[in-house]
């Protein structure tokens, strides 16, 4: 699965080598359907095919169709992603804007598309291109606009593919409707549900951590593990973007689907191939086996300014001008699932993520059960077995050894794998890189199947609904803390142990 080979900078998948070569030679055209003067476009998606196009990674005849109902030229485009695109050599991004063009249109309006296709079949070899939709739009416009797509747009000799950019939808109900909309229109190896955690470097390697490594399977089951922990922390507050984050909150925007993916891949049974259904098919079967979230497991929290901060840390959410005075939006959560299967019947699965705290980390930490027969009189923590996501990729486990000197006593340290000093030269490519191309190999395997996210909204929707009905007041925490207290006396209540002892030490240059 992540068996690569490197080329122009870059990390290519081995698996899809003759997949991806064919496709190269294939004329092929991007059409992305966006507000590009969004956040998404201008930060990560132009610049994503700017960095596949200097690779040298996109088809040769690649051409890139952005409509939006903003009056635009390309050149705005290329002056509001400039700032993003890390740009060495001007000529070779000039080369790149001169095959992007632009529509304006109406996603309601069937003439418009109509006009796009006409823009689209007008480009060299356009007629016969394979065609790849980019739906990088609020999901209040995905029926008209995949409507117009399929009724106006497709191409009949090539292929066509669709992405979807979360979220998919709000709850269970509002999920189903969307996909079976998008399932009346296309079918379901045409559609591919983006969640860039799946393209991330670590996301990716948990598949060959667990089922490439002996050591690890032994232990990796209720026998050992005393619990499961996945966080997500940001140290920023919503900077002006709260009027789009309070129509979601932390749960919809990180846990539901971030972090509920993680899980998948660190709970599942070893699939029977690497073919994007086996894998697809066990991440089910997980879901399938963890019952709806009880309130009872669950802290919410709402970041309050910090009176002694600088800048936007003295700032909370409600002070957001985007943000509703009276909002009970929250910002942070932590809540404790149960995979309810023979391999993890009473281990927890502790989900944690929230803005404004102290650090940035996202990370899957394996707490292991406490060593039978202790004869250390309680100097000896637990094992940890941690896969840093972001930033500064990283796996290690923490253990005990005897501190050097001549006293006999245990000291908690680690064996540590952080990629800049194992893979100094090597580019790691960034996520929607890696999920581009999987779409352009026809690879659905880090992409979210319509069963997959079906399962997922039934965890949250009850506990969703409940949030809304009672219009719970979350617990203030001040900007660039922890989160809630209570959050960290929960964690306990379940099992994980924090002892505190532990610190990294630099290791010694050679």
């Amino acid at each position: 699965v992540s068996t690569y080979c490197y080329s122009k900078g870059v990390y290519l998948k081995l698996k899809d080598s003759c997949s991806f070569a064919v496709a190269l030679m294939q004329r092929f055209l991007f059409i992305f359907l966006l507000f590009v003067q969004g956040d998404l476009a201008k930060k990560k998606i132009y610049p994503t095919l700017w960095w596949l196009f200097r690779d040298g990674l996109l088809p040769e005849d690649t051409r890139v169709v952005g409509f939006a109902r903003s009056k635009l030229t390309v050149e705005d485009i290329k002056a509001a992603c400039l700032p993003h695109m890390k740009v060495k050599d001007s000529a070779a991004l000039s080369d790149f804007f001169s095959k992007n063009s632009y529509l304006s249109g109406r996603y309601d309006d069937s003439t418009s598309f109509d006009k796009l296709n006409s823009l689209l079949s007008s480009l060299p070899g356009g007629a016969n291109a394979n065609r790849l939709f980019y739906l990088a739009l609020p999901p209040t416009v995905y029926c008209n606009v995949s409507t117009n797509i399929r009724d106006r747009c497709t191409s009949s000799k090539g292929w066509n593919r669709i992405i979807v950019e979360k979220p998919f939808g709000r709850d269970l109900q509002s999920s189903r409707e969307l996909s079976t909309h998008l399932s009346s229109l296309f079918t379901e190896n045409q559609i591919y549900r983006i969640d860039h955690y799946l393209g991330k470097e670590m996301v990716q390697n948990l598949m060959v951590l667990r089922f490439g490594n002996r050591i690890f399977g032994p232990i990796w089951n209720r026998s050992s593990v005393s619990c499961v922990v996945l966080s997500f922390k940001e140290p920023f507050g919503t900077h002006g973007r709260g009027g789009y984050f309070d129509d979601f909150g932390i749960i919809r925007d990180v846990m539901q689907n971030h972090l509920l993916q993680m899980l998948c891949l660190v709970a599942m049974e070893k699939p029977a191939s690497t073919s994007p259904d086996d894998v697809r098919d066990e991440k089910v079967k997980v879901l399938k086996c963890i019952a709806p979230v009880a309130m009872s497991n669950v802290v919410l929290g709402q970041y309050v300014g910090d009176p002694d901060g600088e800048g936007d840390s003295k700032l909370g959410y409600l002070d957001d001008p985007t943000v509703p005075k009276t909002s009970c939006t929250p910002t942070f959560a932590t809540a404790v699932l149960n995979v309810q299967n023979e391999r993890w019947d009473g281990v927890p699965f502790i989900l944690r993520c929230g803005k404004a705290l102290n650090e940035q980390k996202a990370e899957l930490r394996l707490q292991f059960t406490d060593v039978p027969g202790d004869i250390f009189n309680g100097r000896c923590q637990r094992n940890e077995l941690v896969v840093r996501v972001q930033p500064n990729e990283a796996i290690y486990l923490k253990m005990m050894t005897k501190r050097p000197g001549v006293f006999f006593s245990p000291e908690e340290t680690e064996l540590d794998l952080t990629y800049k000093s194992r893979y100094k030269d090597v580019k790691l490519p960034d996520a929607y890189e890696r999920l581009i191309l999987d779409v352009i190999c026809g690879n659905q395997m880090h992409f979210v199947r319509s069963d997959e996210l079906q399962e997922a909204w039934r965890i949250f929707t009850p506990l969703l609904h409940q949030i809304e009905k009672e219009k719970r007041t979350p617990i203030p925490y001040k900007y660039g803390s922890r989160g809630p207290n209570e959050s960290d006396n929960l964690m306990r209540r379940v099992g994980f142990q924090y002892e505190g002892t532990y610190k990294w030490v630099q290791p010694h240059a050679n």
